[in-house]
């Protein structure tokens, strides 16, 4: 058994095998060589006895012949011991040495195990700290798998809301792709009703500052329409650039009139253009757009967009919303900049002048403006026209004569005027984060050419100067000038939300000299004054909205609002009539005798709302001068509109809101009311309308 083993099966409290195994081979080497030298003693004696005994013989004692003698060793007996104990003692030494060899592999075997058991030891301490480093790994190794199970129901999330989207856009795309750009249609079809407790031959927008007054022909009767005008077609593209987005945006709807457009059979209205812009909005939000726009005064829901969208209109079905609304949509280029909570912009925009005066008396001619001219793109339409009859008094070789001339009087329909400059509108919006608020102003400028010789009087009469005195001169343009004036005004709204967002309340409004064209019912901005010259009419637009989202389907508003605009009323001298006229004659000599003529004279109105301007017809149904048989309402009432107000609310309801589009129905009723600027004598004309309107859209999606 080799050290190793005894190693192996050493027992706590014992005597190691190996210390036992270590001593006894001590011993025996002690006891080998005291063998060897026992017999290499007895070798020596005995060889020495040997030689000594050779001589002497053997001595015998008779006493003792019965007693055997011990026989003698030979010296080959003793070589053969000898070569015997060397054997013995050869195979001792090799398995001494033998012994000795497996000693040293115990004693290398043990320290082997014991470097083994100190690695062991090591390896153990270091198992342990790698057992408590796994036990951490796997801790982390836990929390990354449930992170990355976490991360995988997330990515698994997200590339189903991908795979969504992708249908989404596969199959109900938001927008179109197209070379770079993303188009975005938009509008509704409509189908809709009007229902008017007076007549005013105005279709679906109702035509505030024409609503009859009370006596008028139209008056006495109701009126109902109903059609597919009102409906709406859009298109936005948009596109990225290094300079930023680019966008354009068109719109339209069937509210548009050609001359012949009737609603006899196939009811051929004309596609009519509503905003049509481009525009650039560079990564800093400075934005420059130009096109036909919503006016710059026009109220947004937030900063200064002109997208359709986004501009405050009150939710009515009449496409000529309400009164008091400030508005227009008109060519315009603004650059506007846009903060998170603010946003500032100017702009130019295309000007027309809404002009409307009495011209009785001596008052000089003036041009401001004309119908468009043929071969223009201006509408060269004029209204109906019809002949005034008047006694024309001319002078030849001293004498008067008289004679009878008729005089085509024609409105201009389309009301162009002869504009100097670009409006100029510079606003200012806010949205702090309670509500959004707007200021604004708008500057105007106005000319005209005023011909002073050139008078009602002298045109109607003119040739001679009677023994009054009076001037009936020949016509002349002898004097004419040029006059301008500057107008504008101020304005401002402000817009919030209460009850948990679902009521918004609003208010603006509009006012200065010369800003009618701003408000809705469109009022005139200037008059005439005596002499000629313009008079520029004070205008005041109130609104006060309220919406009430009564859930996410249903919506209710209430509008009261109002368009304003002062007297601006003057006087001038007028020929009422002739007191006293002879014609040149001949004396009893049969010399000739030159004519007189006497004119009685008086006040006459002139300008805007004019006490001297009568009102008398207002109060009665009179007898409309005869023009034909029927589709000619007409009345006696020639009252300046003083202001128009209309108090209206309704709902709308979507019947349907999802993927598809929205189906959308409403109802609105209105109240409305014109007043006129009274007389001298207090008398004013005054009409009333009652309105409702039904719809029912389908809006794309």
């Amino acid at each position: 058994m080799d050290l190793a083993t005894l190693q192996q099966n050493e027992r706590p409290g014992t005597t190691p095998f190996s210390k036992m195994y270590v001593t006894q081979r001590g011993s025996m080497n002690i006891q080998m060589k005291a063998i060897a030298a026992a017999v290499l003693a007895v070798g020596f004696i005995s060889a020495h006895a040997s030689a000594a005994d050779a001589t002497p013989p053997a001595k015998k004692h008779a006493k003792h012949a019965a007693a055997a003698k011990p026989a003698a060793v030979t010296a080959d007996q003793l070589q053969d011991l000898k070569r015997d104990m060397e054997n013995q003692i050869n195979s001792l030494k090799n398995e001494l040495n033998d012994r000795d060899a497996r000693l040293k592999q115990a004693q290398e075997a043990a320290t082997a195990a014991q470097a083994a058991a100190a690695r062991a030891e090591a390896a153990a301490g270091s198992q342990q700290q790698a057992v408590t480093d796994n036990a951490a790994a796997v801790s982390t190794l836990q929390t990354t798998v449930t992170d990355l199970k976490a991360n995988q129901a997330m990515v698994v999330g997200t590339i189903q809301d991908d795979q969504a989207k992708v249908k989404k856009a596969i199959e109900s795309p938001d927008v179109l792709h197209y070379k770079g750009v993303t188009l975005t249609p938009g509008g509704y079809f409509a189908g809709e009703t009007i229902y008017r407790t007076h007549a005013t031959g105005a279709d679906e927008p109702t035509p505030f500052n024409a609503i009859p007054y009370e006596h008028a022909d139209a008056y006495h009767l109701s009126e109902f329409y109903a059609g597919a005008r009102h409906s709406r077609m859009s298109l936005l593209v948009q596109g990225k650039t290094d300079l930023g987005t680019l966008r354009g945006y068109v719109e339209a709807d069937f509210l548009g009139t050609g001359t012949t457009s009737n609603a006899n059979q196939s009811n051929s209205y004309v596609l009519r253009q509503r905003v049509v812009w481009g525009q650039l909005e560079t990564p800093t939000h400075w934005a420059i757009t130009t096109g036909q726009l919503w006016s710059l005064a026009t109220e947004t829901k937030k900063g200064l967009s002109n997208i359709t969208s986004d501009i405050a209109t009150p939710q009515v079905i009449d496409p000529n919303y309400v009164p008091g609304f400030a508005w227009t949509r008109q060519w315009g280029l603004r650059v506007t900049k846009t903060f998170p909570k603010a946003a500032f912009g100017v702009a130019v925009e295309n000007p027309e002048f809404l002009y409307s005066a009495t011209l009785a008396g001596d008052t000089p001619y003036a041009v401001l403006g004309s119908a468009g001219a043929n071969g223009g793109n201006y509408n060269a339409a004029i209204s109906g026209c019809s002949n005034a009859s008047y006694t024309a008094y001319s002078e030849s070789k001293g004498s008067v004569a008289a004679g009878t001339k008729f005089l085509n009087i024609c409105s201009n329909l389309a009301n162009i005027t002869f504009n100097q400059a670009p409006d100029l509108i510079a606003k200012a919006a806010f949205d702090p984060g309670y509500g959004h608020y707007e200021v604004f102003g708008i500057a105007r400028f106005a000319h005209e050419t005023i011909f002073p010789n050139v008078t009602n009087n002298a045109f109607l009469y003119g040739g001679v100067t009677d023994t009054n005195g009076i001037k009936v001169a020949k016509i002349s343009s002898a004097g004419a000038y040029n006059n301008a004036v500057v107008l504008g005004g101020v304005g401002a709204s402000a817009r919030i939300q209460t009850l948990f967002h679902k009521l918004e309340l609003g208010a603006k409004g509009l006012y200065g000299e010369g800003v009618g064209r701003y408000g809705n019912s469109t009022l005139s901005d200037l008059t005439d004054k005596p002499n000629g010259e313009f008079a520029a009419l004070r205008n005041t637009s109130v609104l006060t909205t309220a919406d009430w989202t009564i859930n996410p389907r249903l919506v209710a508003y209430f509008n009261w609002g109002g368009d304003f605009v002062g007297r601006a009323g003057y006087s001038s001298n007028t020929i009422t009539g002739v007191k006293n006229f002879t014609a040149a004659t001949t004396d009893a000599n049969g010399l000739p005798v030159p004519g007189t003529i006497t004119f009685a004279t008086g006040l006459a109105g002139v300008g805007y709302g004019s006490k001297y301007s009568s009102n008398a017809g207002c109060k009665t149904d009179g007898n409309p001068a005869y023009t034909g048989v029927g589709f000619y309402p007409a009345g006696s009432c020639g009252a300046a509109t003083q202001y128009v107000q209309e108090f209206t609310g309704g709902y709308w309801y979507d019947l349907y809101r999802g993927p598809a589009g929205r189906i959308r129905q409403g109802i609105q009723y209105g109240y409305a009311v014109r007043d006129g600027i009274s007389d001298k004598a207090g008398v004013t004309g005054k009409g009333v309308e009652n309105m409702f309107w039904t719809s029912f859209r389908y809006f794309l999606p």
